[in-house]
C-alpha cells in the first residue's frame, strides 16, 4: 500500500501499488480456431459492412463499449483490419482464424507490461508465424506458404509495430519513480517550505542597524570606504532558461 495525499484537500488515502510484470519470455503454439470459430468467420462474412463486423467482433470478445470507452474501440479496430487484410489476401477460414490469433496474441504480450518488452513482443510474433508455415508435427505446421509469411510480416511490422509505443501508451499504466537517497551520519535536509531563508544570510534589519551604529561612532575602518569593491555580474534568467528549453527541446 502507498499513501497519496489529495491535492488541495490534505487528506491522505491509501491506494494499493499495482503488480507490474517484467518483460518475459512467451512460448509460442500452434493456434488454429484458437480466438474465432467457423461460425464466428460465418458471422463476420454475413456482410462486409464496417460497421456490422465492428459490432460481431464487440460482441466476441466482450468490448461493447468500443464507441465510448477508448481501449475498447483501439482493440476493435485492430481486430477489423485483420480481418480487411486476412479477405484482400483471400485466406480461408482456417488461415483468418490463425492470422487473427497471431495478432490478438502479439498484442496481449505488448500490453502485459507498462515496460518495453518489443524485442520479446516481436520475437513471439515471429515464432508464432513460424508454428503455422513448417511442418513439423506436434509444434508446428504448413499452414501460410512463403509469399503469405512474407505478407504477414510486412503488413504486421507497417501496421502494429510500426505504432508500438502508441500501443504501449494507450493500454499501460504510466509508471513514475520517486528516488529519495539517505546518507548515514548526516541529517536529512529540510523541505524547501521548511528551509525559510538561506542558512548563513545576514538579517537585513540586522545590518542596517550595525552600519548605523559604525557610522554614529565615526570609528569605521577607512581602507574599508576606498577598497575594491567585487564586480557583480549579472545574468538574464528569461534568456538563460529559454536556451535551456531550447536545448531540450532539440
Amino acid at each position: 500500500m502507498i499513501l497519496t495525499t489529495e491535492p488541495g484537500a490534505g487528506v491522505e488515502t491509501k491506494q494499493p501499488i499495482p503488480h507490474l510484470i517484467q518483460p518475459r519470455e512467451h512460448k509460442a503454439k500452434i493456434s488454429v480456431w484458437a480466438d474465432l470459430t467457423v461460425d464466428d468467420i460465418d458471422k463476420l462474412n454475413e456482410s462486409l459492412n464496417a460497421d456490422h463486423n465492428k459490432h460481431v467482433l464487440a460482441n466476441l470478445f466482450e468490448l461493447q463499449d468500443y464507441k465510448e470507452n477508448l481501449k475498447s474501440g483501439i482493440t476493435v479496430d485492430l481486430y477489423y483490419y485483420t480481418i480487411q487484410f486476412a479477405r484482400e489476401n483471400n485466406f480461408t477460414k482456417e488461415k483468418t482464424s490463425t492470422l487473427f490469433s497471431i495478432i490478438k496474441k502479439t498484442h496481449e504480450v505488448c500490453i502485459e507490461t507498462p515496460f518495453g518488452n518489443l524485442e520479446q513482443t516481436f520475437k513471439y510474433f515471429k515464432d508464432l508465424l513460424l508454428c503455422h508455415a513448417v511442418k513439423r508435427p506436434p509444434h508446428s505446421i504448413d499452414l501460410f506458404d512463403a509469399d503469405e509469411v512474407r505478407k504477414i510480416s510486412e503488413y504486421t511490422i507497417n501496421t502494429y509495430f510500426r505504432h508500438f509505443k502508441m500501443y504501449k501508451y494507450a493500454f499501460t499504466p504510466l509508471v513514475r519513480l520517486d528516488l529519495s537517497m539517505n546518507y548515514v551520519g548526516v541529517p536529512d535536509s529540510p523541505t524547501p517550505s521548511e528551509a525559510g531563508d538561506v542558512e548563513g544570510e545576514p538579517d537585513g534589519d540586522a545590518c542596517g542597524d550595525e552600519a548605523q551604529t559604525e557610522g554614529d561612532d565615526g570609528e569605521g575602518p577607512k581602507e574599508n570606504a576606498n577598497s575594491e569593491q567585487p564586480e557583480v555580474i549579472g545574468i538574464d534568467i528569461t534568456l538563460f532558461k529559454g536556451t535551456f528549453y531550447s536545448c531540450l527541446q532539440i
